[in-house]
């Protein structure tokens, strides 16, 4: 067979889940040492096409070319001896293992029929140094942050030695810092051929590091462009298939009185945050800035009662309040989206409806007894209200794309009918279209008079969508900006603002 130049061709891929279409007749070519950007809202099927060619997925129909040469992959593992990699989007470590244990996880180095760990940890110390990453090797993966995970994940796949890698989302978690170090690694992996398939959202990155653009939409490839002839504006209207005049929804909430107000919080932990106080106003977005290790997330858990605390005080509407756990925030109606849907979210094995309703089944039950058809009303009701895209309740949640999963979240905290709504990067992972809607459900919210705070790494979410901007660095709280005054040289100016 005569060589195409392509070191990957997918040809007229389908895949269809029940009641749901994921892929229709879908073509895709890979060039070696480029870097070949895959778009499309959540939903279009980006994943699953990739799941296809990674082995997790057999297509109904289709080939599958590796230079030329047909393949069929039957698991991931034969698409990794095959010389192709796949960081996901949703981290998958193992959590109780070492860096350098999920680093060789399914190749480990032996030594007769044990495990040849002093190979395995200079091994790992030779690939960390070569990606300027400078990690323990023998450190438990979950002492570590969700970016440093993320960045293991991505060395694992430079690890293998792979001529293709596919990178989902691989920046969610990063810092601006760790993302150019990213960009750095990308561009010695296409100086050596290596193929790169890039799935992101962000549009500065897609413009800023790929060489091709193809976007999908609803299961179907929309077409393939060089990077050069697109703008932000027509990657939108290809995506989605109409012009988005506004990123962010026009805002109608007014701020009132002081809801909640937090003073001098600070950790059990001497490294973590400390001495924090603030007010949060009925119907306002109160976002929250920093940079990663300026411990915002252990701060909304510390008032939420996941984390302890060794001062502080909380008032709701003037009062004194104590939250030692979880249960006794929402006793006081104050509701914590986490900021990892995988890890701390989603039930992955249960269906959509058991994920919205399962702090229901109390009150949908009598002496003891659930009441199974007053719970799918009520998921029914979270279904509609949010407008999660889903086949069915039935559904199982981890086939649902991630901002349908996010919304399905929301719709299980919102039954809970809280008055304060603590939002840790909503929109992680979550194409512009399904952002927006997001956007507008937070607005709405913020309009009806409930109380958000918005944890936030994008700095334009923060600028659209807050009212005021609380900023922290180093775990202090170093400053915050009214909406007049709102500008990113001075939010990244608290936010590097070290004692």
């Amino acid at each position: 067979m005569e060589r195409s130049g392509y070191v990957l061709e997918m040809h007229s891929i389908s895949k269809s889940f029940p009641g749901v279409q994921a892929l229709d007749d879908v073509t895709f070519r890979v060039e070696p040492g480029k870097v070949h950007a895959l778009m499309g809202e959540n939903g279009a099927g980006k994943s699953t096409l990739m799941k296809c060619l990674f082995g997790i997925y057999t297509p109904d129909s289709g080939t599958i070319l590796q230079d030329g040469r047909e393949v069929r992959f039957q698991s991931a593992l034969d698409a990794l001896h095959s010389g192709i990699s796949m960081i996901h989007q949703e981290l998958q470590p193992e959590y109780n293992l070492t860096v350098m244990e999920n680093l060789w996880m399914g190749r480990l180095p032996r030594k007769g029929f044990v495990v040849d760990y002093r190979k395995m940890y200079q091994d790992t110390v030779e690939v960390l140094d070569r990606l300027k990453l400078d990690f323990d090797p023998r450190a438990l993966v979950k002492t570590l942050s969700v970016s440093k995970i993320q960045l293991i994940e991505i060395a694992k796949a430079v690890s293998n030695d792979a001529r293709v890698i596919i990178m989902d989302e691989p920046t969610s978690s990063l810092t601006e810092t760790e993302v150019e170090y990213l960009f750095g690694i990308i561009r010695d992996l296409k100086q050596k051929g290596i193929a790169i398939i890039y799935i992101s959202h962000k549009m500065d990155e897609i413009l800023r590091i790929s060489d091709s653009v193809s976007i999908m939409r609803d299961g179907k490839m929309i077409g393939t462009w060089p990077t050069g002839e697109l703008t932000v504006d027509t990657i939108i209207s290809r995506m989605v298939g109409r012009e988005l005049s506004e990123y962010f929804p026009p805002k109608t909430n007014v701020p009132g009185e002081v809801r909640l107000r937090v003073e001098d919080y600070t950790s059990i932990h001497a490294n973590s945050f400390r001495h924090v106080s603030f007010e949060l106003r009925r119907g306002e977005i109160l976002g929250v800035a920093g940079l990663v290790g300026a411990q915002r997330t252990e701060l909304v858990e510390g008032i939420f009662g996941i984390r302890a605390r060794s001062a502080g005080r909380l008032y709701l509407d003037g009062k004194e309040i104590r939250i030692r756990r979880p249960t006794d925030a929402i006793a006081h109606k104050i509701a914590l989206l986490t900021e990892d849907r995988k890890r701390s979210g989603i039930f992955p094995v249960l269906s959509v409806g058991e994920n919205i309703y399962l702090r229901q089944y109390r009150s949908a039950s009598r002496c003891g007894v659930i009441n199974y058809r007053r719970c799918n009303a009520i998921a029914r009701e979270g279904v509609e209200r949010l407008r999660v895209k889903t086949p069915s309740l039935k559904t199982q949640i981890n086939n649902l794309s991630g901002g349908n999963q996010q919304k399905a979240l929301l719709a299980r905290w919102l039954l809970t009918e809280p008055e304060i709504l603590i939002l840790d990067e909503p929109t992680r992972g979550i194409d512009v279209g399904a952002k927006y809607e997001i956007y507008t459900i937070i607005s709405q919210l913020a309009a009806a008079g409930k109380s958000i705070i918005m944890i936030s790494s994008e700095m334009g979410e923060l600028l659209g969508m807050a009212d005021r901007i609380l900023v922290m660095c180093d775990g202090r709280k170093t400053g915050e900006l009214e909406r007049r005054d709102f500008n990113e040289e001075a939010i990244m100016q608290l936010a590097t603002q070290f004692e």
